[in-house]
């Protein structure tokens, strides 16, 4: 199922176009990444799964789809809020059909913060949940780094395409989160020579301990005591790193997994 929150009008870009899933809560690592993109000159697509936040802990927040896009029209950019379903094959199709109608050009940047998870180890987690975190942490980044690369039509001889990833090391206790998380890295670095031609660059971030609203108190203490600055990363920090691998000045990096995580111990 996609649906469509605030439609605009699409006249011709003047600046490129990112799309940027998981971006369903203000103090998401996706909205940061949003912001920060916007700030740089780009129109920003985006998706959200609001049945998603409404299962898990922090539940959903009622708007943000709104208020997000508002942050970033009063940064300059032109957007296209899409809610959308990542566990239904069929939605990374309409994802860029509908971002490409709305902003009126192909997408250049596809970065991918979408996530399911859930908390369960090796002997309690169900098929059911095993499944879903496959179908939306790697079946649905294959499909959307596939559509991409069916859509993207480069210079000859440059590389202006972006793809960049949001990835975890996280995995005792975590056993399907972790283990598709893994699969995407993966599907991601494989687009680094595959898109090659294409003058696509594609590379993975792994942000660290990232305080979004799921962590608990005890935890909070423990990662902020394993990090040497002494505190935990914050959207901002991730933001930064996926704006330079978007930007000109990032072309040379490719085909990496980088960790963007203070130094944090594992």
């Amino acid at each position: 199922m996609t649906t469509t929150a605030q439609p605009s009008p699409a006249p011709a870009p003047s600046r490129p176009i990112a799309l940027i899933t998981g971006v369903g809560r203000s103090i998401g690592i996706g909205a940061g990444i949003a912001r920060r993109l916007a700030a740089s000159g780009w129109d920003v697509a985006f998706t959200y799964w609001t049945p998603y936040d409404r299962r898990m802990e922090w539940g959903a927040e009622p708007g943000a789809a709104g208020s997000i896009g508002q942050e970033l029209a009063e940064a300059g950019a032109r957007t296209a809020a899409i809610e959308a379903d990542l566990t239904d094959p069929d939605a990374p199709a309409r994802i860029f059909d509908e971002a490409e109608q709305r902003l009126g050009g192909p997408v250049t940047a596809l970065v991918l913060s979408h996530a399911e998870s859930v908390d369960s180890g090796l002997l309690d987690t169900t098929v059911e949940a095993f499944d879903r975190h496959f179908a939306v942490n790697s079946r649905a980044s294959w499909l959307l780094i596939r559509e991409y690369g069916l859509r993207f039509r480069g210079e000859p001889g440059t590389a202006t395409g972006r793809i960049v990833a949001l990835t975890s090391d996280h995995t005792v206790g975590n056993l399907p989160y972790g283990a598709s998380k893994g699969a995407l890295d993966r599907i991601t670095l494989a687009a680094a020579h595959e898109l090659a031609h294409l003058g696509v660059t594609a590379n993975v971030v792994n942000p660290g301990p990232v305080d979004t609203g799921w962590m608990s108190d005890d935890l909070r203490e423990a990662l902020v005591r394993g990090t040497p600055l002494g505190r935990l990363g914050t959207p901002r920090d991730t933001a930064h790193l996926v704006d330079f691998l978007c930007s000109p000045e990032g072309q040379w990096i490719n085909g990496q997994l980088l960790k963007s995580n203070g130094g944090a111990a594992a």
